[in-house]
């Protein structure tokens, strides 16, 4: 039945946590040393016990993986690397079992250059297909203008068939799409009513805010129409199903937000915006420019995005994904503090107003890696590192800043028990692991009542049983103090008190006690009196009934 003109104040999603499945480094079922769909089957106890609700798939469609999936050369198939459309049939139909839904990862900015669409379009300038895709005029040696993609080099590439330069932002193998024709935009929502034929519980966009482009002003996202033709994507396929939607909009602000968001169900159910992660990027500096980061603007970035959306939009919480550097190594430690430092990073987050996402092995605290660089695989990586040789950088600043940054820290096997490869596969992976697999992996955790896969456990099962994780708004504490994050959240039954120490030394506890009603929830510590003081990345989330204090 279609709910597309009920607001979303009481969608399953709000009170949902959300589990994100990069599935060539998952599970592997066949040996080949790629994780695949039927890896991810025989892992659906796992994430049951762990208590998820939907897993947010990263691209399976068939690509010739230039940049691992978010090239797609067919939108309803599954690359053979990952299994067959029966495989995929199979997941939805088992993960419904588990009481998990499954949410795809479409990329609709761009496709693969060896997608029928393009193939057809570089034929001639009268072919039909041609104008699904952006093009300009010019001659082989003048671009069109200095535009430059985000993987490095020129933002166009000519095609002599045609005489002419099409546009990519990212990969020159992954070719923009033209959203202002209207024949592309019937034949994408056909394609997502199929999948949504299929039993899909949702879709992750992304760069969704990037379909607006207009590269002859240089606009590549927030463009003009941009917010037009969501509208129109969530009438024609969204709004016919009870779906979750998730657009990924680097340039989102939280008043982009609220229209991306609204509770009227216009456009979609959430952004991943990703102002928190980017507090370390200087003006006139590049990302991967590695700079001190900025723990009073942290505070500040999440109390803002919690206020301003209350009841007008709805957040996403996460640190990980695909294309991050792993939490733990990069606001918490990796070292000596790695599982209280993981754990408070979990309950920071958890305690907020928003649907929370964990990335594979987040669950675990896995870090981030070192290798050499031979064995990096990741294609933005690789430019850098030749780009910035070229240019004069020492070698060891620039893998510093690829042991920080890069993509692969992500992207290393899921580390499931200390045997060989880390139980991952029974081949050669097709990226290293991680060699700390020995010490971090789900098997050591699991019946570890105190391990950072149970913690995350009982964060979810405590979103589930308090109304006020979903509807309580948020109040920033201390927000002045430079080592200690304190806020609380408060619905008309209830308080919920949350308070981390973000740093490896012992400080003042800024907070007075609460009242003795209060009930400890959660900690990272095991012995649950309140201090004075807040050890190394202590944590601690109370949940004080007001009823009883009248």
């Amino acid at each position: 039945m279609s709910d597309g003109n009920r607001t979303n104040y009481n969608k399953w999603w709000k009170n949902a946590v959300i589990y994100q499945i990069y599935p060539r480094s998952f599970a592997d079922s066949n040996g080949d040393g790629i994780g695949d769909l039927q890896g991810i089957i025989s892992k659906l106890d796992y994430l049951e016990k762990l208590g998820i609700d939907a897993i947010w798939l990263s691209p399976v469609c068939k690509s010739p993986q230039d940049d691992n999936g978010y090239d797609i050369s067919d939108y309803q198939d599954i690359d053979p690397m990952f299994g067959t459309l029966q495989d995929m049939e199979e997941l939805i139909a088992e993960a419904e079992k588990h009481h998990i839904r499954i949410i795809m990862d479409l990329v609709l900015n761009h496709s693969s250059d060896e997608h029928p669409w393009f193939l057809e379009a570089k034929k001639s300038r009268e072919n039909p297909y041609h104008d699904y895709y952006v093009w300009r005029d010019g001659t082989e040696e003048t671009f069109p203008n200095d535009m430059r993609a985000a993987f490095g080099g020129p933002a166009w590439e000519w095609v002599p068939e045609v005489g002419q330069f099409y546009f990519h932002q990212f990969s020159v193998k992954q070719p923009d799409l033209n959203w202002e024709n209207p024949k592309l935009r019937r034949e994408i929502y056909d394609m997502i009513n199929w999948w949504i034929g299929k039993g899909v519980g949702g879709f992750r966009l992304d760069v969704i805010d990037q379909i607006a482009k207009e590269p002859d002003k240089q606009i590549t996202n927030n463009g003009p129409r941009l917010h037009e033709f969501l509208r129109e994507l969530s009438r024609e396929t969204f709004q016919k199903a009870d779906l979750v939607t998730v657009g990924e909009a680097w340039g989102a602000n939280t008043e982009l937000a609220k229209l991306y968001s609204n509770p009227d169900n216009s456009e979609l159910s959430m952004v991943f915006q990703f102002e928190h992660i980017c507090l370390d990027q200087i003006p006139g500096k590049e990302k991967w420019d590695l700079a001190p980061l900025p723990f009073l603007k942290l505070k500040e970035v999440f109390g803002r995005w919690q206020t301003h959306l209350y009841g007008k939009g709805w957040n996403s919480l996460f640190w990980n994904n695909h294309d991050l550097p792993r939490i733990v190594s990069r606001w918490g430690d990796d070292g000596k503090y790695r599982v209280e430092s993981a754990k408070m990073l979990a309950i920071l987050l958890h305690g907020m107003q928003g649907t929370p996402y964990i990335y594979q092995g987040e669950e675990l605290g896995m870090t981030n890696v070192r290798y050499d660089m031979e064995e990096y695989r990741d294609i933005e990586t690789l430019n850098l590192y030749r780009e910035r040789l070229e240019k004069g950088y020492q070698k060891e600043d620039v893998m510093d800043s690829i042991y920080g940054k890069s993509r692969d820290n992500a992207r290393t096997p899921m580390q499931w028990n200390n045997g060989e490869n880390a139980g991952f596969t029974t081949g050669n992976p097709w990226i290293k692991v991680n060699p700390n697999y020995k010490e971090i992996n789900a098997a050591s955790q699991i019946t570890d009542e105190n391990s950072i896969f149970n913690c995350y456990r009982q964060l979810i099962r405590l979103r589930k049983q308090y109304p006020v994780f979903v509807d309580g708004e948020f109040h920033m504490l201390c927000d002045e103090d430079e080592s200690v994050f304190a806020y609380s959240r408060e619905d008309s039954d209830s308080q919920l008190l949350v308070i981390c120490n973000f740093y490896g030394k012992t400080v003042n506890n800024p907070l007075e006690k609460p009242e003795d009603s209060a009930k400890l929830l959660i900690a990272n510590y095991q012995d649950t009196d309140w201090n004075d003081i807040l050890r190394p990345y202590e944590a601690r989330m109370y949940l004080i009934n007001k009823r009883d204090n009248i």
